[in-house]
């Protein structure tokens, strides 16, 4: 974990085993973003190394009546569409603006994706004739 290595890296520059600046290179960041870390480190202990952002929810996130509205147009309407033309639809004629990827996370949340979880192959249930020239120990199917 990216802050267990912050971590260790920090208790040995606190040590003085490592400089700031092999530091930097170890943990892929720059001297100024060492610096930020360790004082936050000095200040806080471990706690100061994680980031306050974790648990809350993301900036960009669709509001929640955006979402609700989408599924429950999508229950309504469209129950039998995928989430790409269901995507369509909803662009077209609802005017909600979200991407494909988005409401099919939404749709395979709420239950409503179709996905069976199995792909067929393409040659597995064909029958095959036999190549010429290979001799079989069992009697092959006659053409």
């Amino acid at each position: 974990m990216k802050e267990l290595d912050r971590l260790q890296v920090l208790t040995r520059i606190a040590e003085r085993r490592l400089t700031r600046r092999r530091a930097a290179g170890l943990l892929q960041i720059g001297e100024r973003q060492v610096r930020r870390l360790y004082r936050a480190f000095v200040q806080d202990g471990a706690a100061g190394l994680v980031s306050r952002r974790r648990g809350r929810p993301s900036a960009r996130r669709l509001p929640a009546a955006t979402q609700e509205r989408a599924l429950a147009l999508i229950r309504e309407r469209y129950a039998d569409f995928g989430p790409t033309f269901a995507h369509q639809k909803l662009t077209e004629e609802h005017a909600l603006v979200l991407s494909v990827e988005t409401l099919r996370g939404w749709m395979s949340a709420a239950g409503l994706s179709r996905r069976t979880g199995t792909l067929r192959s393409s040659s597995g249930s064909a029958m095959t004739r036999p190549c010429s020239g290979r001799s079989r120990s069992r009697p092959s199917a006659s053409w």
